[in-house]
C-alpha cells in the first residue's frame, strides 16, 4: 500500500498548484452562497451556519417492452453544519456531515442507499508563521441505522449505529497554504474501532469479548473547499491512516467528494463520490477482505442555507 502514499502526496501537490495559479476561482468564492467554508480572515468569536439538501426521484412503468421497474422512488438528504470559534491565535473548528438516503423499488423493496455521521473538531494555536498551527484533532464516523449486505440471500446485517464507529484523537501540525486548502499531519495518532453489537464484531476484527480495539499510527488529512465556477462548489476530504501495530504498509483510506451545482436560490444538483479502503473489514459474502469500496450518488433537489 506504499503506492497509496505516493498517490496521496501527488493529490496534495496538484491541489495546491492548480489553486495557487487560478486567481479567478479565488474571486468566485466571494460570490458563492453555496459553500460551507472558513474564510481566511475569520472574525473574533463564533461563526455558525450550514446547508441542507434534499433530493427526490420517482419512476413508474406499465407494459414497457424494454423492461423497467414498475415503480421506484428514492430520497437522499445531506446536512452540513459548522461552528467556528476564534480568539487571538486560538481557533476551534467544528463540522458535522450527515447523509441519509433510501430507495424503494418493486423488485427490491425498500432499503437505504446512503448513511453517514461524520463529526470533525480541530482545536489549534497559530504559530508565528500564520499558515502553521499546533492542532488537536478529533473525529468520529459512524451511521444512523442498520445496514445489510443484499448480495447474499437472505440479506445479512453488517452495520448499525456505533457498529462500527471510528474514533480518532490526533495531535499534530496543521498547514493552510492558501484559502480553502487544509493539510493536517500527525505521526502519533490513536484510533478506536468501536463495534457495540457482538454479532458484528468479527466483521471488523474486534474480539467478541470486547466492544473496541485500539490502534496507534500516523495520520494525514487533506481538505480542499473551492468554487470551481460560479455557483459550482467542490469539497473533498481524504484521510490516510497507517496502523503501527499491525500491517503498517496497509494504509486505510477514506476519501469523500461532493460537488454542488446551484441552479437557483433553492434548487441544486449534487454529486457525491466516496472511496474507502480498510484492510481489516471483512466481506460478508466471500468471507475474505472487503478491498476498495466505492459509492456514488447523483441528485437534483431542494437546498437551503441556515
Amino acid at each position: 500500500m506504499l503506492q497509496k502514499f505516493g498517490f496521496f502526496l501527488t493529490l496534495i501537490g496538484l491541489s495546491i498548484t492548480s489553486q495557487a495559479q487560478d486567481a479567478q476561482i479565488q474571486n468566485l468564492q466571494k460570490e458563492s452562497n453555496k459553500t460551507i467554508k472558513k474564510e481566511g480572515k475569520q472574525a473574533e468569536g463564533w461563526t455558525k451556519g450550514g446547508i441542507f439538501t434534499l433530493n427526490l426521484s420517482q419512476g413508474a412503468s406499465r407494459n414497457w417492452a424494454a423492461g423497467a421497474e414498475q415503480s421506484s422512488f428514492s430520497v437522499n438528504s445531506i446536512i452540513q453544519a459548522f461552528a467556528f470559534y476564534k480568539k487571538g491565535k486560538v481557533h476551534w473548528d467544528n463540522t458535522f456531515n450527515g447523509q441519509y438516503g433510501i430507495v424503494s423499488a418493486t423488485s427490491i423493496g425498500t432499503r437505504k442507499n446512503d448513511d453517514r455521521i461524520d463529526i470533525l473538531s480541530k482545536l489549534g494555536y497559530t504559530l508565528d508563521a500564520s499558515k502553521w498551527s499546533m492542532t488537536l484533532l478529533g473525529n468520529i464516523r459512524t451511521q444512523f441505522t442498520d445496514g445489510f449486505d443484499y448480495s447474499t440471500s437472505p440479506a445479512k446485517k453488517n452495520s448499525a449505529l456505533l457498529a462500527p464507529a471510528y474514533l480518532l484523537i490526533s495531535p499534530g501540525i496543521n498547514y493552510k497554504p492558501i484559502t480553502g486548502v487544509d493539510i493536517f499531519l500527525s505521526p502519533v495518532t490513536g484510533r478506536w474501532v468501536i463495534v457495540q453489537e457482538t454479532a458484528l464484531r468479527n466483521l471488523y476484527q474486534v474480539p467478541e469479548n470486547k466492544n473496541s480495539i485500539y490502534e496507534l499510527g500516523a495520520f494525514l488529512s487533506l481538505q480542499v473547499k473551492r468554487d470551481i465556477a460560479k455557483n459550482i462548489n467542490y469539497v473533498t476530504r481524504c484521510d490516510a491512516f497507517s496502523n503501527y501495530k499491525k500491517d503498517p504498509q496497509n494504509i486505510d483510506i477514506f476519501w469523500t467528494n461532493i460537488i454542488n451545482m446551484k441552479v437557483n436560490k433553492f434548487l441544486s444538483v449534487t454529486y457525491n463520490l466516496d472511496l474507502i479502503y480498510d484492510h481489516d473489514v471483512e466481506n460478508v459474502k466471500t468471507g475474505g477482505l472487503m478491498g476498495t469500496q466505492l459509492k456514488s450518488l447523483l441528485g437534483i433537489g431542494f437546498s437551503a442555507k441556515f
